[in-house]
């Protein structure tokens, strides 16, 4: 239990609050929305073993890619995987094991899922990657985190549709936005690293700039969603809250000012994707009896 502890800790498995929301979002709308097939509890089961299977092994893999780097930098440093305190072949063994949960919970929903768990593996793990070689690795984190309110359609209605492409757009934008407001914390490590992102190729100043400007598309997307999945007050109460957040990271954050990047990080950001669910369940499931 104190390894399971620490490599809950080592992976963040908090941020999972990131884009689970979004995941049940279009659970519910492929479910319970106009001439839905309807939510049973053990597809719902496993789409949550299937979203939190992935991040976790993303997470983890992650770790592992980046110990060399992590050594090097003072802001991780004190991580178990650094220190000592968790075994790479710890962390392995979490990592395959959550890969593993993945598939099976694939397969546990239908034939495609199950075709396109090997490609989500693919792109989670891929990301680790990225940062080596392009400024945007940025979309690519927004695209691991984007697939699961694709991959929570078609868990439930077996096909691609519009409305979650429109939302997985909108997951990859806000995920690259808030992960370059992130990334400005090792802006001076990725210089001497010779690391990749946004902030050291266009300085703080303009990378803020692309980060608000992802934001807006967000928003805008969000909107879209909302009309195509015939979407109502609630919902839309949900997303006013979601801009007033955007808003609050955004003002909160200044290049000569980096004090309060976690707070815009992780509690704009959490309470954001929380806040958006639990208006879009309520517009969903309340929405038939308001109607009566």
């Amino acid at each position: 239990m104190r390894k399971l502890v620490l490599i809950l800790g080592l992976i963040k498995f908090e941020h999972t609050l990131f884009a689970l929301p979004f995941a049940l979002i279009s659970a519910l709308v492929a479910g319970l929305g106009p001439e839905a097939p309807g939510l049973p509890g053990r597809v719902l089961f496993w789409i949550l073993v299937a979203m939190v299977s992935a991040r976790s092994s993303a997470m983890a893999f992650n770790r592992l890619v980046d110990l060399r780097l992590d050594r090097m930098n003072p802001r991780t440093a004190g991580r178990a995987l650094v220190t000592g305190a968790l075994k790479q072949t710890e962390v392995w063994a979490f990592t395959l094991s959550c890969a593993a949960a993945l598939v099976v919970a694939a397969g546990m929903l239908n034939r495609l899922t199950l075709a396109l768990s090997p490609v989500a593996l693919a792109v989670i793990w891929g990301y680790s990657y990225t940062k080596r070689f392009t400024a945007w690795s940025h979309l690519v984190l927004g695209l691991a985190l984007g697939i699961a309110p694709l991959g929570a359609w078609i868990a439930i209605r077996g096909e691609f549709a519009l409305p979650p492409l429109v939302l997985a757009l909108a997951v990859i934008f806000w995920t690259a936005g808030f992960d370059i407001i992130y990334a400005l914390q090792d802006l001076e490590f990725d210089r001497r690293a010779g690391l990749h992102a946004l902030p050291k190729k266009l300085g703080a100043r303009r990378a803020l700039l692309v980060s608000t400007g992802l934001h807006v598309l967000t928003l805008w997307l969000l909107v879209w969603f909302g009309s195509l999945a015939h979407l109502g007050l609630l919902y839309y109460a949900g997303l006013f809250l979601a801009m007033l957040l955007i808003f609050y990271q955004h003002r909160i954050v200044r290049p000569d000012d980096l004090s309060r990047v976690n707070a815009a990080f992780f509690a704009a950001n959490g309470a954001m994707s929380i806040g958006l669910f639990l208006l879009t369940a309520a517009d969903i499931l309340w929405r038939p009896r308001l109607l009566s």
